[in-house]
Order: C-alpha cells, then sequence, then structure tokens
C-alpha cells in the first residue's frame, strides 16, 4: 500500500510590503503600506498592499489612483533586488529543517514541502511542523506567512488559498474527506487553484458552479469540452493530485525556449515597438551565443492598447537555419513583427521567444557558412558579453539603444521591470 504523504503550503502574507515594512521596523500586520513607484504616473499599479490596508477596503494589485487621497499610508518604492535576498534567506530557513529534494520554490514568496518524513524526527503534526516553520520566520525575518497543510499539493495549496483565511494560526489543513465536506459547495470556482476566470465562466454557462458539481457532471461531456485538461478538473474537483515533489524534480520538458517580454510604459507607435522588437531579440541571442544554444523558430506576441478592443496578434517565424546569430535572427523578428503588428494601433505590451532550443554541438555546420566570419562574429558576442558580465549591462549597446523609445537601458537596471 502507497505510503500516504503529507505536505504543507507555505505563504509569505503580502510578502513585498512585509519586506519593506521589516525594513522600516513596523510590524507588516498593522502598517498601512503600498509598494509602488509613483515617479511612473498615478496609474502605476501596487505591487503589494498590506494587510491593514485590505483591511481599509484598499484591493491587492489596485492602482495608487484608487487609493483614497486623505487615506495616511507609505508608499514604498520596489527593491526587487532586496526582495530576491529576502526570499533567499527564508529558503535558507526551510533548509534548517528539511532537504532540497523535499522543497518546490513555487514562486518568490511560496513554497511546497513535502513533510512525510520528518514525523519521527520532530516528533510532530504536519500543522505544527508549519508552525514551527512560521515562526521561525517571523522571528529571524520579521515576515509573517500563512500555511496549507494537506494530503497531496492540490489540497494543501487549496486550504492555503481557502481554509488558512478563517484560521486564528493561519493554518489551514484539508484530506479528500475534510475537502469534500467543507469546500464541495464553495463558490467562486475561480478561488481553486488551476480554476481561471475563463474555465470557471465556461463551466457556469453549463450550470456548473462547484466542485461538487464537476464531481457529479457526465466525465465524456467535461472530455468532449475541455479535452485532456478535463482530467486535471475531474481529479480536482474529487480532491485528487497523483503528482509529488519527487515527479516535480524528475521531471524533463520535451522542447525547451527562452523567452523576454515586457510592459510598455506608454502607448507605442509601429516604428517604436519595431525598435524595441529589436533590442529584445538582440538581448535573447546574447543569451542564446552566452549559454551555448541554437533556435529553429521564434514566436512573438503584440499586446494593443487597452483604449482600443483588439485581441493580440502571435506568429512564428521560421529560421533558414538553426542558429544564434544576431545577423539572421534580428531580421526575422522585425519580418515577423511587420508581419501580425497593425500599423495603425498602439502598443503596450510585446514578447519574443526563440523555440526549440539545443546545445549548440547538437548542429551540423554547412559546408556552405563562412567559418572564419562566422568565428569573427561569435569572438565578438564573446567579448560584448564578458564586458556586460564584468562591468554592467549598460557596458556596451547598440546605438539603437540611444534612439528615443528605445529601453534597453532603462531595463538594465531594473530587475522583473521594476527597480533593483
Amino acid at each position: 500500500m502507497t505510503k500516504q504523504r503529507h505536505y504543507i503550503c507555505i505563504d509569505l502574507k503580502s510578502f513585498y510590503a512585509s519586506v519593506e515594512a521589516a525594513e522600516r521596523g513596523l510590524d507588516p500586520m498593522t502598517v498601512r503600506l503600498v509598494v509602488a513607484d509613483p515617479e511612473r504616473s498615478k496609474n502605476t499599479i501596487c505591487l503589494a498592499v498590506s494587510p491593514a490596508m485590505k483591511a481599509l477596503g484598499v484591493k491587492n494589485r489596485c492602482r495608487i489612483a484608487d487609493i483614497p487621497p486623505n487615506m495616511d499610508y507609505i508608499c514604498a518604492v520596489p527593491r526587487m533586488q532586496k526582495y530576491i535576498d529576502y526570499s533567499a534567506e527564508i529558503y535558507g530557513i526551510y533548509l534548517k529543517y528539511f532537504s532540497k529534494d523535499d522543497i518546490h520554490v513555487y514562486s518568490i514568496d511560496e513554497a511546497f514541502i513535502d513533510v512525510t518524513g520528518y514525523f519521527s524526527l520532530y516528533r510532530c503534526t504536519p500543522r505544527e511542523m508549519g508552525l514551527m516553520v512560521m515562526n521561525d520566520i517571523a522571528k529571524n525575518l520579521g515576515i509573517r506567512a500563512t500555511c496549507g497543510i494537506g494530503t497531496n499539493l492540490y489540497l494543501a495549496k487549496v486550504a492555503l488559498d481557502i481554509v488558512s483565511k478563517h484560521s486564528p494560526d493561519f493554518t489551514g489543513e484539508l484530506d479528500e474527506e475534510s475537502y469534500r465536506r467543507q469546500l464541495w459547495h464553495h463558490r467562486p470556482l475561480t478561488d481553486f487553484w488551476m480554476t481561471g476566470r475563463g474555465t470557471a465562466s465556461s463551466l457556469e454557462r453549463k450550470g456548473i458552479l462547484t466542485m461538487k458539481d464537476i464531481a457529479k457532471t457526465n466525465e465524456d461531456m467535461l472530455y468532449r469540452a475541455y479535452g485532456i485538461n478535463a482530467e486535471l478538473m475531474i481529479d480536482h474537483a474529487w480532491g485528487r493530485e497523483p503528482v509529488t515533489i519527487k515527479d516535480i524534480k524528475a521531471y524533463t520538458p520535451r522542447f525547451h525556449s527562452l523567452s523576454s517580454g515586457q510592459m510598455l510604459m506608454r502607448d507605442y507607435g509601429f516604428e517604436e515597438a519595431k525598435l524595441v522588437i529589436k533590442e529584445m531579440t538582440d538581448l535573447l541571442c546574447l543569451d542564446l551565443i552566452d549559454m551555448e544554444l541554437v533556435t529553429q523558430s521564434i514566436t512573438m506576441s503584440v499586446s494593443y492598447s487597452l483604449k482600443v478592443e483588439l485581441p493580440s496578434a502571435h506568429g512564428t517565424e521560421r529560421l533558414a537555419k538553426t542558429t544564434n546569430a544576431p545577423l539572421i535572427i534580428i531580421p526575422a523578428a522585425v519580418r515577423l513583427f511587420e508581419r501580425i503588428a497593425d500599423r495603425c494601433q498602439p502598443i503596450r505590451r510585446l514578447s519574443v521567444t526563440c523555440n526549440n532550443i539545443v546545445p549548440e554541438t547538437y548542429v551540423q555546420l554547412s559546408i556552405f557558412r563562412d567559418a572564419q566570419k562566422t568565428e569573427k562574429d561569435r569572438d565578438m558576442q564573446k567579448t560584448i558579453i564578458g564586458l556586460k558580465k564584468r562591468y554592467g549591462g549598460n557596458a556596451v549597446l547598440r546605438g539603437i539603444s540611444y534612439m528615443e523609445g528605445a529601453t534597453t537601458i532603462i531595463r538594465n537596471s531594473q530587475i522583473g521591470g521594476h527597480r533593483k
């Protein structure tokens, strides 16, 4: 018989806001604080809102302009490197108690831990283990956490997202039986992990409003409507999840890709956006060369301003040969952009992906390729990469990065689109 597993899922409450509060010696739970960069504009989105602000009706991910003007609060400018450093320290706390093989970092502020093998070591329950880790984080870093406990990864996550919010010790616990007893009638469906708004709306049109409705619905109908995704939907409706942390760590994807995307700070015209595409593709090429990888094709997505009701444009361009050469990939990206983007509409978001990347050693050399020129280009790119690593991303730049509307210089001083 398979041994019953137990997982805890730890989430750091309002993480960015909590870090800023801890850095100021303030209580993250009581201070009124938002994390946002007011220099961008009053419409800039708040990356985090402290629990005290939420209690006053300020919604998470709101805009600064949405906060009542008479409300007294601290506005902290984002410091992404600081948050990464805190996250690394918290991971170090996890390692005090558990092996890295039993930890799956889900995001910068959330992690799953398989605690099954630690009962005899710590002589305590999964809930007590969760509280032990949460208290350690609070004591050493001043960051409060919440914890979900479950007999599989899905139940641990749902216990965190739904049940722990109503618990005095910020923990929630579920097994398959208690899940069906407590949450089969819970609404809305979007509160459940991996059930998005689109799926919930589609189910609602079929008269399916709860997890019990999914569990009791004809499975053939669900498979016809949702394909293979119906299997996950049905399992989760019953509180089942066969995947373990060991499975996650052993997983190897069939295909690999490398991508770059950015939200532009204002609406861009066609030519300005084309300039940014060139910059983004050039940086992707440098990454490919640095990692000694090559790509077969590129995929692009162009999203328009919220002022216009247009769906995003998508397309793929196959390269003449598998390569990482900017002289080949950048013109291909420009052609793709010119083919899919609407020249008359304001553009707000861009992404470029290099598809099916493989190690460069797998590529067969062509007798028609100028080996000497190829080697010279490679040496130049390697030199540029070395200078950037030593002196920073802005040490060597293409001329286009100094043109109006270019974003590389600013983005090289940011992490994830925000200040370091």
